[in-house]
């Protein structure tokens, strides 16, 4: 993993961005900027179109607006490199490939069938070693928990190192220790290589705990900022039923 932010991405500018769906106003209107070396929570109701938003950053959905990276120099990153952790991975769960021989497969364009290579081996170990879950290495990708499924999707997202890394509710079906570890290895993530980090999530304590901004959005933006800022607010009681 290199750190390669001292030329990379600064800020991701969103203007005006709408998603339309034949004559179904999905999100309208969003105005945001996301910082890199932030943590930043997108929250809201269900429905509330925040996996469209984040579909429209990943350029998987047409849109209308302008979605701009950019550079400490202002200029735009024409092609940044975005990590992307989804809800779940889709898999059979039947099937007896290793999470070696799932990475692997991901990451070159060596057959399976070929098996790895001793050195390949090694990287793959030393991956998983930096999220704690060396031992997975030979494990069955289908007797993994989702706590362990989410740390070998978070590893390899992040291989290489993101301008932007997009966690998109990444969390469902783990336990509450499962998270809290999630939680502090997108932590160490975001101060070592100092990278954008946004993060759909209904976990409001611990976005209360780990992120440093949130945005709630209702269609639209309606309320963004610090923390304890937007918590505060009329728009969440009303997303949320009460304060936190």
């Amino acid at each position: 993993m290199n750190s390669h932010n001292h030329c990379g991405l600064c800020r991701v500018d969103i203007k005006d961005l709408s998603v339309v769906n034949r004559k179904d106003v999905i999100i309208e209107n969003i105005n945001l900027t996301f910082h890199c070396g932030e943590l930043t929570a997108v929250i809201g109701k269900n429905g509330a179109g925040k996996t469209t938003l984040m579909q429209a950053i990943l350029d998987e959905r047409a849109h209308s607006g302008s979605i701009v990276f950019r550079q400490h120099d202002d200029t735009a990153i024409k092609k940044p490199r975005i990590g992307y952790v989804p809800q779940q991975l889709v898999f059979d769960k039947s099937t007896p490939v290793s999470v070696a021989d799932f990475m692997l497969c991901s990451k070159s364009r060596r057959p399976l069938w070929l098996g790895a290579g001793k050195k390949q081996l090694a990287q793959v170990k030393d991956m998983l070693d930096k999220m704690d879950c060396g031992y997975l290495l030979n494990r069955r990708l289908g007797n993994l928990s989702g706590g362990e499924i989410q740390r070998v999707m978070l590893l390899m997202a992040t291989d290489p190192m993101p301008d932007l890394l997009i966690l998109d509710e990444p969390v469902s079906g783990v336990d509450i220790s499962g998270l809290d570890m999630f939680y502090k290895n997108i932590t160490y993530l975001r101060d070592t290589y100092h990278i954008a980090i946004i993060l759909v999530s209904h976990d409001l304590s611990l976005i209360r705990k780990y992120a440093d901004k949130a945005v709630l959005i209702d269609k639209t933006v309606v309320a963004q900022g610090d923390i304890d800022d937007v918590f505060s607010t009329e728009a969440f009681k009303n997303a949320f039923g009460y304060l936190e």
